[in-house]
């Protein structure tokens, strides 16, 4: 893993923004006070405390008594509890999920097996889903992973429309979906630009759109779709109450893939802000060469501009810059 990867993976491992600059800044300079902390990151005092608190709660600092340093310690134990507590809780929304499918059905209190849940195969798949996303009146959340069945474009016309028009769009994309050809710059950036509010993680469980609280379409991501090559849409019911809370816990657990409202005095070239964003997903360096279309050599000259002008003698410097400094 690359040291790009680190900002992000710690923040869809569960640490905050603010325990990430903590970490980070005690991995660059060494050990520092509560008080030298804030000074240094232009925080409260209660803020540094509160940050390296959590950071000692997930064992990758060592405690520190009043008034005196916190030091980083090796941190494969700390990554060993971040990861199982993420796993956990991702298998947890799972079995949530599942179990309040299970519930309703054995409870015999509302519609029936057929009335809840819509099972579509085939050519069909897409036109449904269509007819879904169309219908939406305030909001479309999104888990978005390949494979994808529209296969003639990568544009998404009729999700500019709809965020013209007002109806909130929030998408968290699987790394999958920006190492896919042109589909980041085709498609994704476009509709960040109209309004999206997009996130990106490793993978994410399932592919699923849901529509103003009232539908959702779930199908499996590209490792599973080979053998169950259909879409479940679901009505009403504990079961889309139960998607509803995967989508919410996978949109916290994601990295801003990019923000609006730059407050950074460095203006990006599309080109840089495509790269970053990619570096951000933990896309490897031929990946981003091939989606950017240039060389490798022209991909490290980018990168060499991108670290002068954050004053970064590494990618991990240059990720906390970004991020600080509302890069991406």
């Amino acid at each position: 893993m690359t040291s790009t990867d680190l900002i992000g993976q710690l923040r869809v491992l569960g640490l905050s923004t603010l325990a990430t600059r903590v970490y980070s800044q005690l991995l660059d300079t060494g050990a520092a006070t509560e008080a030298e902390l804030a000074a240094t990151l232009s925080i409260d005092a209660a803020e540094a405390r509160d940050a390296a608190a959590q950071l000692v709660e997930a064992g990758l600092l060592r405690p520190a008594p009043a008034d005196t340093a916190f030091t980083p310690v090796p941190p494969e134990t700390g990554l060993d509890i971040l990861t199982s507590r993420a796993q956990s809780a991702l298998h947890e929304a799972r079995v949530v999920t599942l179990n309040a499918y299970d519930a309703y059905r054995r409870s015999g209190l509302g519609p029936s097996g057929d009335d809840l849940i819509e099972v579509v195969s085939g050519p069909a798949m897409l036109q449904r889903i269509k007819q879904m996303a169309k219908g939406a009146q305030r909001s479309v959340r999104r888990l978005d992973s390949p494979p994808y069945y529209a296969n003639n474009t990568l544009s998404n016309p009729r999700e500019i429309a709809q965020l013209k028009a007002g109806i909130e769009y929030r998408v968290v994309y699987a790394r999958a979906s920006l190492e896919r050809e042109n589909y980041l710059e085709g498609n994704v950036l476009p509709c960040i630009e109209a309004g999206e509010q997009a996130r990106v993680l490793p993978e994410v469980p399932v592919k699923l759109t849901l529509v103003d609280d009232v539908m959702a379409a779930v199908s499996f991501t590209l490792g599973e779709a080979d053998v169950h090559a259909v879409t479940l849409f679901v009505h009403p019911s504990s079961l889309l109450t139960a998607l509803s809370g995967l989508f919410e816990l996978a949109w916290r657990a994601g990295l801003d893939l990019h923000r609006d409202g730059s407050s950074s005095e460095r203006r990006l070239t599309a080109t840089e802000r495509r790269l970053l964003a990619l570096l951000a997903a933990g896309v490897n360096d031929d990946a981003i060469a091939r989606e950017l279309g240039v060389s490798r050599r022209t991909f490290f000259r980018h990168m060499e501009k991108l670290m002068v002008s954050a004053g970064a003698a590494n990618r991990f410097q240059l990720a906390l810059h970004a991020a600080n400094n509302n890069w991406l």
